[in-house]
């Protein structure tokens, strides 16, 4: 292991420990340990001085105050007092070296990653009139404003039961937005509806407005450029006797035409992966992360398409990123991005460290910089072809970088707008939330994946338990395939359909 690759073969020396790389001065815990307990890691026999929780850190070197402390063979902060070997490591003596916006340097790829074929691996698909491949056949009802949330609802509930058979799903996607915006918050919301709008997934659209609000329906049509206008329906509730009857009657009429569409072979070219991690864990950049990245380079090797986003979650780490950038443009088009983002931070009077959440901290990831590293490990070593800001959509082959925040919501949202066909959705945690297009959960362990079946579609913990990266791999492209032809998610099986819009602006 370099220090310019977090994503290798983790180094297991003890049953009870683990790490990434030889570099690393930490180890994280795989159970709970006592203190007076001894582990044989990072090459000499270890002292529990305190009791460490399961997942959490643990010295394996003396650190003075001010030294960097390693993992993933990387920075992940600094100790803020003295740490001996077999201490906690955590947020009472662990702190991040983050700050402001930073000048990078421009140097050009080693080379480029050499295809490999996967012809084996297929999917049953809906394939579009512009090309693009769905893995749904969806009748979306998206509410122009959030005045008509519940008329949305409504008509979902009621016209479910009347087409159930001739599409996938009936899903009303609501917000509260749409209205009492300006200037490019209105238009920040335009486009994310209309990119949804046109989303390969959904084989028919019913736009329901109010009427008065600032997002009307015929801008938010213009900017859904080249939709099938066959299969668009708009209801204006203000001017419909009965809004909801007549939503209905437009799904069952759309539902009519997207029943003649049928699932055709399909590859990994047209797959598009959004990658996602919530509820994070220290687990998560060892065991589920490193799956995603797996795929992440099938995909992308295969002409396919996949995209990273949560760009607040990649500091500390977006020069690994920009060492694989395609172009001068592209390293370029990162580094604003990141730069962007930080002064968004920085110009409402916020740090730009302020992550991990309290969840991710009692997971045991103590810095923003330690969560990042973990986190690009979604993007495997795929080739950085393109950066998309919010609202924009996936244009080109390889990895995508595309602005959006955190937030699982909001940058789940850009990512099915952005044109994502499934969401691959790592999490150590838990969370039930899922969003319009099928989203894969992956469990970092074991024990979620047992406890929480009706969340958790894959299993990544089994990475701890001897089996093989590359079979872990195979096993996940499999059922990935099965997903992507129909098999049901848990978020479908829940009906779990949300989308969460990102609020830059003021509120008239």
């Amino acid at each position: 292991m370099t220090s310019e690759d977090p994503t290798a073969t983790l180094v297991r020396d003890a049953p009870g420990a683990i790490r990434i790389a030889e570099s690393d001065t930490v180890a994280v815990a795989l159970r709970d340990l006592e203190a007076g307990e001894e582990l044989a890691c990072g090459g000499a026999l270890t002292l529990m001085r305190d009791a460490i929780p399961a997942h959490h850190k643990f010295a394996l070197v003396s650190h003075a105050q001010g030294d960097p402390v390693f993992r993933f063979g990387h920075v992940i902060g600094m100790a803020s007092r003295a740490i001996a070997p077999g201490q906690h490591v955590h947020t009472h003596n662990l702190v991040t070296a983050l700050s402001g916006t930073l000048k990078y340097e421009f140097r050009e790829m080693a080379s480029a990653k050499m295809r490999t074929a996967r012809p084996e691996m297929t999917f049953r698909g809906y394939r579009r009139s512009d090309g693009r491949v769905g893995t749904r056949n969806d009748i979306w009802i998206i509410a122009t404003v959030g005045c008509v949330a519940n008329v949305c609802e409504q008509i979902a509930r009621r016209a479910e039961r009347l087409v159930q058979g001739q599409v996938d799903n009936v899903i009303a996607i609501t917000h509260p937005h749409g209205c009492s915006q300006l200037g490019d918050d209105l238009q920040g919301t335009r486009e994310v509806l209309a990119a949804l709008a046109r989303h390969p997934n959904a084989g028919g659209v019913v736009l329901v407005g109010l009427g008065c609000e600032s997002n009307q329906a015929d801008a938010l049509i213009a900017a859904a450029d080249g939709i099938d206008r066959s299969r668009l329906r708009h209801i204006q509730s203000q001017r419909a006797t009965d809004e909801i009857s007549d939503g209905v009657a437009a799904v069952q009429e759309l539902a009519e035409i997207a029943s003649k569409d049928i699932r055709t072979e399909c590859g990994l070219s047209d797959l598009v992966v959004g990658l996602k991690c919530g509820g994070s864990d220290a687990l998560s950049g060892l065991t589920a992360n490193p799956l995603l990245g797996d795929v992440a380079d099938a995909v992308t090797e295969n002409g396919g398409r996949a995209i990273l986003t949560e760009i607040p979650e990649i500091f500390g780490a977006e020069q690994l990123l920009m060492k694989r950038a395609a172009s001068r443009e592209v390293f370029d088009a990162i580094a604003g991005l990141v730069n962007d983002f930080k002064d968004y931070f920085l110009t409402n009077n916020q740090p730009v460290h302020e992550n991990p959440s309290p969840g991710n901290k009692a997971g045991g990831i103590t810095t923003l910089e330690e969560k990042s590293l973990g986190a690009v490990q979604k993007a495997g070593s795929a080739t950085v072809t393109d950066v998309l800001r919010y609202g924009e959509r996936v244009r080109k082959e390889g990895l995508s970088l595309l602005e959006s925040p955190g937030n699982d919501a909001v940058s789940c949202t850009a990512l099915a707008a952005a044109g994502a066909n499934l969401i691959l959705f790592t999490t150590g945690r838990g969370t039930p939330l899922g969003f319009p297009v099928p989203t894969v959960k992956v469990s970092s362990n074991s024990m979620l994946a047992e406890r929480k079946p009706g969340w958790i579609d894959f299993d990544a913990g089994h990475a701890l338990n001897g089996m093989p990266r590359a079979e872990l791999a195979e096993t996940f492209l499999a059922e990935l395939m099965a997903m992507a032809g129909g098999q049901q998610t848990c978020n479908e099986r829940n009906f779990e359909h949300s989308i969460a819009i990102w609020k830059r602006g003021v509120t008239l």
